[in-house]
């Protein structure tokens, strides 16, 4: 059974690209952007347990078990088509440490997309929600954060297993302890940041760097934690592809968008 939301299925892609949802969130999340995808691109979304299309397995609460289930799910695509990998906020980790193990493999993606997640070292790991906090609490906290799914307090079975997964989201965030001593990518990554997300200050993305030994670029958007559900979707989507054009496609027609800096 497919753990991922494939709004398209082709025969021949020209590319594929995998992403992995925020805490809390699924694959439904991304659906929005998919729309605004090259139609010759092979959009993979995939559900990590607990959410969507594995909604009645447990939510794991281990980065490392979160990332061998994600990199088993991925190897088969990893089959010669150019292949990118995005991740948000735990997605951003999700797809980092993906990366590295299909580049153990020898079936590495040729671009790395990350978003809402300092490099690691600089993470501000004092700004996140408490997973053992009170529901009342973690609640506040995620909804000044804003990204919520809408109606959630309409039905309370509904909320209840909402916030069991963040929690199992967030504890596996807090424990995430990756080796500082690691060499770099091979693949080549982009930094996605917002001027105003406490939870990955600007000042935290720029380390990023030195995760690649490939080509690097940092783009800037207005807005906050999950600016791009909103205001910035399609100038975001938009460069994000240009991002993955010039890692993969470089011989493409399609001309680059200016990278966007900050205010």
């Amino acid at each position: 059974m497919s753990h991922f939301v494939r709004p398209r299925s082709l025969a021949r892609p020209a590319l594929r690209l995998v992403a992995f949802h925020h805490a809390g969130g699924s694959a439904a999340s991304y659906f929005p952007m998919t729309r605004q995808m090259p139609a010759d691109w092979d959009v993979l979304l995939l559900d990590l347990p607990g959410r969507g299309k594995r909604h009645a397995q447990p939510a794991l609460e281990d980065m490392d078990e979160i990332v061998a289930a994600a990199t088993e799910d991925v190897l088969p695509w990893a089959d010669g088509t150019p292949l990118a990998l995005f991740g948000h906020s735990l997605g951003a980790v999700v797809a980092h440490e993906t990366a590295r193990a299909l580049e153990a493999r020898r079936a590495g993606p040729g671009w790395v997309g990350v978003s809402g997640r300092g490099a690691p070292g600089h993470e501000v790991l004092t700004r996140l929600p408490d997973h053992d906090g009170s529901d009342a609490e973690l609640m506040a906290r995620l909804r000044d954060m804003g990204g919520m799914p809408a109606q959630l307090d309409a039905v309370p079975e509904f909320r209840d297993r909402f916030l069991r997964v963040v929690r199992s989201d967030l504890r596996a965030v807090a424990e995430y302890r990756p080796d500082a001593h690691r060499p770099p990518l091979a693949a080549p990554l982009t930094v996605f940041s917002a001027t105003h997300d406490s939870w990955a200050p600007i000042a935290s993305m720029a380390d990023w760097a030195r995760q690649t030994r490939g080509r690097f670029t940092e783009r800037v958007y207005t807005g906050g934690h999950f600016h791009f559900l909103g205001s910035t979707r399609e100038s975001f989507t938009a460069d994000m592809a240009d991002e993955i054009r010039a890692a993969l496609l470089p011989m493409s027609t399609v001309p680059s968008s200016p990278v966007h800096t900050s205010p």
